[in-house]
């Protein structure tokens, strides 16, 4: 399995932008579907974003459509969450994961989770 790590998260305004980005290690990096998930104090872990394989596919959280934008460059090992107009809702510790499957909003579909990485947004 790859191994996650994420990185990039921080404090930010409301409005203000932010990218996170995760590097796995391994050379099987692009067998493997992306996810981001992300967990705010007292809720329940959600779903974020994903991207497939080969980035033909990506799938997105409601509450983040046309805001967020998942990528990745398989050259570099390295998937990125580009965050845009950000919101104080948006707080959470972020986490990135790998999947052996195809691409998934699921977390039991994902094998290999990092560490996690906080965002934090001031009104």
């Amino acid at each position: 399995q790859v191994q996650p790590v994420e990185s990039g998260g921080g404090l930010v305004q409301a409005g203000g932008s932010l990218r996170l980005s995760c590097v796995a290690s391994g050379q099987t990096f692009r067998f493997y579907a992306m996810g981001w998930f992300r967990q705010a104090p007292g809720k329940e872990r959600e779903f974020v974003a994903a991207i497939s394989r080969l980035s033909d596919t990506t799938k997105y959280a409601d509450s983040v459509k046309g805001r967020f934008t998942i990528s990745r460059d398989n050259a570099k090992n390295t998937v990125y969450l580009q965050m845009n107009s950000l919101k104080p809702e948006d707080t959470a510790d972020y986490f990135c994961a790998a999947s052996q499957l195809y691409i998934s909003s699921r977390p039991r579909d994902f094998g290999t989770w990092g560490q996690g990485t906080q965002v934090t947004v001031s009104s």
